[in-house]
């Protein structure tokens, strides 16, 4: 058998694409300890170019890759609901810091939606374009399920979320370092809430709490924008 048989051969199953994807994460992970954890760095986004590199050395086309890629997007749900365990440790400071969540949230997920869509409009794209990019602020799945229900490509849409939160994740840490935030709470839920779960990830990497209030904001966020997206979206293409 040649080596061009074995491949055809494995990338009929859907193994080979899991792991390729964990390889490259764990590969990613390596190099990101290597250069001393720095924000730069993101594992996820070095895993991303490693995929995307193999991907188009070997020609595989996206659904190809994501049929065997997508117990990693199925454990997506599990992954955001064990967020909760955090949140019960730190529940003491949730309360005391209610209000302004709930301020930060609303003003933060409104923020998000309309500053994505006046962009996309700004530079010429298209009404479809900004469709995909208005839920870019939400955890993936909730942003797909977004997406198709307001007409937009749920798969542009999830590049969108990926793009956010890994850009998210690398400038978070040292934004809030130049504004001289210095509450970890702050800090956290704004990256949870801009940067879903890549900038929860960040945010557990700093600091429990930050990566705690990040969580919160992550899940709050995503059930706001699936609410406010279709609502905010006619007034907003007009």
């Amino acid at each position: 058998m040649s080596l061009v048989d074995l491949w055809v051969y494995l990338s009929g199953g859907p193994l080979l694409w899991l792991t390729t994807t964990l390889v490259a994460y764990v590969a990613a992970d390596a190099i990101f300890v290597a250069a001393g954890r720095r924000p730069i760095a993101n594992p996820v986004l070095i895993a991303v170019l490693f995929v995307a590199v193999v991907l188009v050395v070997t020609g595989t086309p996206f659904p190809a890759y994501f049929a065997g890629a997508q117990f990693v997007h199925f454990l997506l749900g599990p992954a955001t609901v064990a967020l909760a365990v955090p949140l019960v440790r730190y529940l003491p400071q949730v309360r005391r810091l209610l209000v302004p969540m709930v301020v930060a949230l609303v003003v933060g997920s409104v923020t998000a939606i309309v500053s994505a869509v006046l962009l996309a409009r700004l530079f010429g794209l298209d009404a479809s374009t900004a469709r995909a990019m208005a839920p870019k602020s939400a955890t993936t799945p909730i942003a797909m399920g977004t997406a198709e229900a307001i007409g937009a490509d749920p798969a542009l849409a999830a590049v969108m979320v990926i793009i956010t939160g890994i850009v998210g994740a690398i400038v978070v840490t040292p934004l809030m370092n130049a504004l001289g935030l210095k509450n970890y709470a702050a800090r956290g839920f704004a990256a949870g809430l801009a940067s879903h779960g890549i900038g929860t990830a960040r945010a557990f990497q700093v600091d429990p709490l930050a990566g705690t209030f990040a969580g919160i904001a992550l899940g709050l966020n995503g059930l706001l924008t699936a609410i406010l997206v279709p609502i905010l979206l006619p007034f907003l293409l007009k």
